[in-house]
């Protein structure tokens, strides 16, 4: 590629491509005050809580920013680390290290993240990118499987604020990438990479996703569907029998039914079986979290122990590692397509002299 520096039209500056990275969101800090704030945007989701508003309104402010808050908190405060939340701050190295693998082949490409609660948010991640002088950008969501409570919730954020804009970058979605086959691959690699890591072999490997209530699928939501695409691409490419391999879901709360199998009822039911040893991936998360390193490493062990389990262990999600940040750049070149082929569109040969210059 020509690395000439190419100027658009009068502007004088690059035609550079933005590719904005968003991830769920964390609070700012494990206190109850940062909790409450953050509870507050997230549970405030139309996307996210389905029920009639007023009488969730009722709930939200009367009684669960009551309660939760302070509960919510002292669960951070045994996942937070010296950079902060996990989840900030790997974010932030996936970011770096897919901006340096684009960077080495082209250099108009920028890269921000943004979280759709919390901060820094996603709407400053595309001012940030409309400042560098992207006039194209390219959504990433960090969610291989399509839900309209992540997936669909950070477009709601998105593509309104790109509207307030009077010149609009051109936007591109990334698509779902539950089967992509770089995605497959290095989430089968991380997983044998751990399996391999220990010195003594699973009985059974539980996949476990996050969960959604049973409605929202029911409703049209893909999300089931593509999650057990995920561990049916997944299974053949891990180094252990596909009939030891379980697919489950995790995180539920309130009564209504959610996605079953549930994680947590799958560890007593393996402990009350005889299942000694078990090992647990989260496909689902592409980065470490409250969910993963909490609910799965703290109280999954808990529970699996409680019902007479032995040895457990969790796999790290994809995070920063090498494999997943070059199957990242991969699927957003593809995804990208001719938006990286060429040179930048310059006007300097143009004979047209600009009319707002010539008057100034």
């Amino acid at each position: 590629m020509d690395k000439r520096q190419c100027t658009f039209g009068c502007r004088g500056s690059r035609d550079k491509v933005g590719i904005l990275i968003a991830q769920l969101g964390t609070p700012d800090a494990p206190t109850a005050g940062a909790l409450r704030r953050y509870l507050r945007q997230f549970l405030s989701d139309r996307r996210v809580i389905e029920v009639n508003r007023v009488l969730w309104w009722f709930l939200l402010n009367c009684v669960i920013l009551v309660t939760r808050p302070r509960r919510s908190a002292r669960l951070y405060k045994r996942v937070w680390t010296d950079e902060g939340s996990p989840l900030l701050s790997i974010t932030k190295k996936q970011a770096q290290g897919v901006l340096e693998r684009l960077r080495k082949e082209y250099d108009n490409v920028e890269v921000e993240f943004g979280m759709r609660y919390g901060s820094p948010s996603l709407e400053k991640a595309v001012d940030a990118l409309i400042a560098k002088g992207c006039s194209k950008i390219l959504l990433f969501p960090m969610y291989p499987q399509y839900a309209a409570a992540t997936t669909a919730s950070t477009y709601d954020a998105v593509f309104p604020h790109l509207l307030k804009n009077r010149w609009v970058p051109t936007l591109k979605v990334a698509e779902p990438y539950y089967a992509h086959p770089q995605y497959v691959k290095a989430q089968a690699h991380i997983i044998n990479e751990h399996l391999a890591s220990l010195d003594w072999k699973p009985e059974r490997l539980v996949l476990s996703y996050h969960g959604v209530p049973l409605k929202y699928v029911t409703k049209g939501d893909p999300y089931c569907c593509q999650c057990v695409e995920t561990t049916a691409a997944v299974k053949p490419l891990v180094s252990l029998e596909p009939s030891s391999i379980i697919h489950t879901f995790q995180s539920r709360f309130g009564r209504e039914p959610w996605l079953t199998p549930y994680t947590d009822e799958t560890f007593e039911e393996l402990g009350e079986h005889g299942v000694k040893d078990i090992v647990v991936a989260a496909p689902g998360f592409t980065a470490d979290c409250l969910e993963t390193i909490d609910e799965l490493g703290t109280e999954g062990l808990e529970q699996f122990h409680e019902a007479g389990g032995g040895r457990y262990s969790v796999v790290p999600c994809l995070n920063y590692n090498p494999v997943w940040l070059d199957a990242m750049a991969a699927i957003i070149r593809e995804e990208l397509g001719g938006w990286l082929v060429g040179e930048a569109r310059s006007a300097r040969d143009c004979s047209i002299t600009c009319p707002v210059k010539k008057v100034a």
